[in-house]
């Protein structure tokens, strides 16, 4: 392929680029994967009005997020396994993240230790699944020592949603080889010839001697967290966090406010690309009605930087990658990943051109053609995943 001039470019590498079982672990939601097509589909519902007559001359991308002046409207969001998809893909996300002046979030699923991720500086968040409350407050202990800048709770895995493709794939960590898996991987040599190198990956986050840390892996990997994490639990965790928490995962108005009662300095709109929950509400259709509320970020379904200005325009501080930038570092590692962004950089700087808006954060609904966003559209059963 020529050089990659979209996302939907480096997806279809990544696709050439890695076995069907990791191809389907990056792209697959659950049962019938109608949230991810609806996440997709909701921005394109979402029409911009353009500005005409209006000095666009000079434009700049940046923006402030919770104090922090940011080089665009975007975070790298937290995403787990990342060195399946690419050796060292969790340092490589976070240096391409570092390089383009956002923030980048580093899963508890990881595949290195956070100690040694934030070696690579830049503005670090670090999010956090509970599986058991004691690892979950040594991880929070570890990550204010490591000087991460932020902590994301993710609160929408009670269960594991049902990601079919995974489970037909039989995909899990050590991977389960098979007769089909190991001829897939033979068809894919660079990915494999890399992972024979590097070796399998594991939790690193949760890799200790203690029978409690070897539980919580099994259970992490099976997304077996602590179901009975309430209320009360969140606002003890906002009293042992000292900086900025962000609560992930949160869909209803109500739990949004509660949040920022608690003590939450943002909330992310989140569906879980998709992956938890099918059918759940997208967060793009949830962003009009909350953004009174507090500072609020969304993610799932960007796919273009005309995404990340609809967004913002319509009230999210910013919004948080995941499978888009994970194109990236699947087809080429770092460089991928830097490319992805840079894609994204370049729509959201054309699209504000375009609308007449010289700075994002100059954006509001203004400039977004009146109740576009509320319209509701017929979807086609299973994901439409790119443009005909």
């Amino acid at each position: 392929m020529t050089t990659p001039v979209s996302i939907w470019d480096l997806r279809r590498m990544a696709q050439r680029r890695l076995p069907r079982m990791l191809f389907d672990y990056l792209e697959g939601g659950a049962e019938d994967e109608r949230t991810i097509s609806e996440n997709v589909a909701a921005f394109s519902r979402i029409k911009l009005l353009p500005h005409r007559l209006r000095d666009v001359s000079r434009r700049t991308t940046d923006v402030d997020l919770l104090g922090t002046r940011i080089a665009a409207p975007l975070v790298v969001g937290p995403t787990g396994l990342n060195g399946a998809i690419w050796p060292n893909g969790d340092t490589a996300l976070a240096r391409a993240a570092r390089q383009a002046g956002v923030p980048f979030a580093l899963s508890t699923a990881s595949n290195e230790r956070l100690e040694a991720v934030a070696k690579v500086g830049g503005e670090l968040w670090f999010q956090l699944y509970v599986v058991h409350r004691q690892l979950a407050e040594r991880l929070v202990d570890r990550a204010a020592n490591a000087g991460y800048a932020a902590l994301i709770l993710t609160v929408d895995v009670p269960v594991n949603g049902k990601r079919e493709r995974d489970l037909r794939n039989g995909f899990q960590i050590p991977f389960r080889y098979s007769v089909r898996t190991i001829l897939n991987a033979l068809t894919h040599p660079r990915w494999t010839a890399r992972l024979l190198m590097n070796g399998t990956p594991m939790l690193a986050n949760l890799a200790a001697d203690d029978a409690n840390s070897l539980e919580a892996q099994n259970a992490l990997l099976r997304r077996e967290m602590d179901a009975s994490f309430d209320w009360d639990d969140l606002a003890r965790l906002r009293d042992l966090w000292p900086r900025r928490l962000l609560v992930k995962g949160v869909c209803s108005p109500e739990d949004i406010a509660r949040c920022f009662a608690i003590g939450a300095e943002a909330v992310v709109i989140s569906n879980h690309g998709g992956r938890q929950l099918d059918d759940a509400v997208s967060p793009m259709e949830i962003l009009p009605q909350v953004r009174h509320l507090g500072p609020v970020l969304v993610d799932g379904g960007v796919r273009r930087g005309s995404d990340i200005v609809k967004a913002v325009a319509l009230g999210a501080k910013a919004v948080l990658l995941g499978r888009s930038v994970l194109y990236g570092l699947a087809a080429s590692g770092e460089a991928g990943a830097s490319k992805a962004l840079s894609i994204l950089f370049e729509e959201i700087d054309r699209t504000l051109a375009l609308v007449g808006c010289p700075a994002a954060s100059r954006l509001d609904e203004s400039f977004i053609a009146a109740s576009a966003h509320l319209r509701t559209l017929p979807l086609a059963i299973g994901p439409k995943l790119e443009p005909p």
